[in-house]
């Protein structure tokens, strides 16, 4: 019998090794293609304890075989692709299991747009979404640890999770929460997996504190390596795993679901829309307008405010609306064009409040201040209708751009840097300037402003033959320019194949060392998603860059 058959003759949810399937699992956002050997829909918690005991066994065995999860298949990383087995929750196992006050229990396979609007009807919301929303799902999210546009007041996917069901190695589930003095001192006596990985966690943690502090990231934002630096909270006594799971790219285990505490937020905003003509101002503008705590402060570039009016047709379109309403409502920004030029930078500041009055006077209030220092151009949106057309600038225009230039693909392998806010002015004109210099690539630039965090993904020409070699030599340059300002090269889509190579280089030696032990301490065996994140090797990432178009 052949190894599908095996799992056939366990397995309740759906097997699939045809050529079609296989395809389709091959891809994510990235730039790789790896067609796993076959793909697994499970249905519930005791398919995924069947497999994994199953793979384990066979591990053991001598056999070449693993397990990688997928939700939504969004992952801009390669995080989710195999050539061995992959385990897809999407189909079946996307359900929202229970909801109590402000907590909801969540299978890994559904869609946040799904889950949004069953938490919408209790008034509140899972406020750490990224920019794809519509079409990603839970699992996903908590395993990249994502963020975006609310993360300035919300922070990230780890906030919010506070229990994590996870079958291990040992084939069974396992509850991870935060646990503490008495509690955590219980967890370390007892025999089996789970006690022994609670034990050398806390010892590996303990006894490595001044390499773990040393490497801890001096930017608000963060997903790559392993987060060890949150796990004990000495002060409050609380020992909490779900810190090091969350982000952990299914490097770990399989999660089956995901408690999260869910927030109640303002339910008017006023958005506050700056244009800036040179990034000489960026510093001071930057620094005022966090004076003012926004809830949102994102940006995007002069490349990306030409798509806007290049593609104009497709714009309406996606904001629902006929070609001439929207063209009227273009109308200050037309002409601040023939008047001004392009500007270099456009940024979007949302204040939330009770009350749509208060929401006003907040931005009324910001802008104010920025002219005090500064001439810049400026305006208050006037309606929802209004700013919504600026957000779908800021999440649609790399999408319009990618389909619309023909023999191009995304190429996202520099997508997500951050560095200190307070260095963005002089950062953001030396990483223009390097991308600048390759004519092979065509791009936008949008971002977190608040956090200082930079999601940049060319268009490449996948039959160019200096296509890998340009990726080669951009990616060091652009990852040297973030450590020379102590940045991070994963704000929130962390680092799965595109980005484990550098890992190492960001952290250092000692540090990789401890997340390597962290791996070998949940999966002693290398059964889940193995070459993602560590040990992954730069001339093996770039092999697998499919270049066809």
């Amino acid at each position: 019998m052949n190894l599908a058959g095996e799992i056939r003759s366990f397995f309740e949810g759906d097997v699939e090794t045809s050529p079609k399937v296989r395809d389709e699992y091959s891809r994510d956002a990235s730039l790789f293609r790896i067609k796993p050997e076959i793909v697994v829909f499970p249905k519930g918690v005791a398919d995924v304890c069947n497999l994994v005991s199953f793979v384990a066994k066979k591990k053991q065995g001598g056999a070449s075989i693993s397990l990688t999860a997928r939700s939504g298949g969004t992952d801009m990383t390669g995080g989710p692709l195999s050539q061995s087995i992959v385990l897809v929750f999407a189909r079946y196992m996307n359900r929202l299991k229970g909801f109590a006050g402000e907590y909801a229990v969540v299978e890994p396979g559904m869609y946040y747009r799904d889950f949004d609007a069953e938490t919408k009807k209790h008034g509140l919301i899972l406020p750490s979404y990224p920019a794809s929303r519509e079409i990603c799902a839970i699992g996903g999210m908590v395993a990249n640890n994502a963020g975006g546009e609310k993360n300035l007041k919300y922070g990230k996917t780890e906030r919010y999770v506070k229990k994590i069901t996870m079958v291990l190695g040992d084939g069974k589930p396992h509850v991870f929460k935060p646990l503490h003095k008495e509690e955590w001192k219980r967890k370390m006596q007892e025999d089996g997996i789970e006690g022994d990985i609670y034990r050398r966690m806390r010892e590996l943690i303990i006894s490595h504190r001044a390499i773990i502090e040393k490497a801890r990231p001096a930017v608000s934002k963060n997903s790559s390596g392993y987060n060890l630096w949150d796990v004990f909270d000495e002060n409050r006594g609380v020992f909490d795993l779900t810190k090091v799971i969350v982000g952990s790219q299914g490097t770990l285990g399989i999660i089956t679901d995901v408690t999260f505490q869910l927030v109640r937020p303002n339910p008017h905003s006023a958005l506050l829309v700056l244009f800036l003509d040179d990034m000489n101002n960026l510093g001071r503008v930057i620094k005022r307008i966090m004076r003012h705590k926004p809830e949102s402060f994102e940006s995007y570039d002069d490349h990306t405010f030409r798509v806007a009016i290049q593609f104009f047709p497709e714009f309406a379109a996606r904001l629902k609306s006929t070609f001439f309403k929207l063209a009227v409502s273009f109308l200050p920004e037309m002409w601040m064009v023939l008047t001004g030029g392009v500007p270099k930078l456009v940024l979007l500041v949302e204040f939330t409040a009770k009350t749509e009055k208060e929401a006003r006077l907040m931005a009324e209030k910001a802008e104010k201040d920025i002219h005090m220092v500064s001439g810049l151009r400026s305006k208050i949106a006037r309606t929802n209708a209004e700013a919504e057309k600026y957000w779908v600038m800021r999440r649609e225009s790399f999408n319009l751009l990618r389909r619309r230039v023909r023999g191009l693909r995304a190429a996202p392998f520099i997508d997500d840097v951050v560095v200190p806010p307070e260095q963005v002015s002089e950062f953001l004109p030396k990483l223009k300037q390097i991308i600048d210099e390759y004519d092979d690539l065509i791009y936008t630039i949008a971002g977190h402003m608040g956090d200082g965090n930079f999601h940049v993904i060319p268009l490449m020409d996948p039959k160019n033959k200096r296509m890998k070699q340009t990726i080669r030599e951009v990616a060091r340059r652009v990852y040297d320019l973030v450590f020379a300002y102590h940045g991070s090269i994963s704000g929130e889509h962390n680092d799965g194949l595109i980005r484990g190579a550098y890992v190492e280089d960001m952290f250092g030696k000692d540090m990789y060392g401890l997340f390597q032990q962290t791996k070998r301490i949940f999966d002693p065996n290398g059964i889940f998603n193995p070459g993602k994140k560590l040990d992954v090797s730069l001339e093996n990432m770039l092999g697998y860059i499919e270049t066809k178009s």
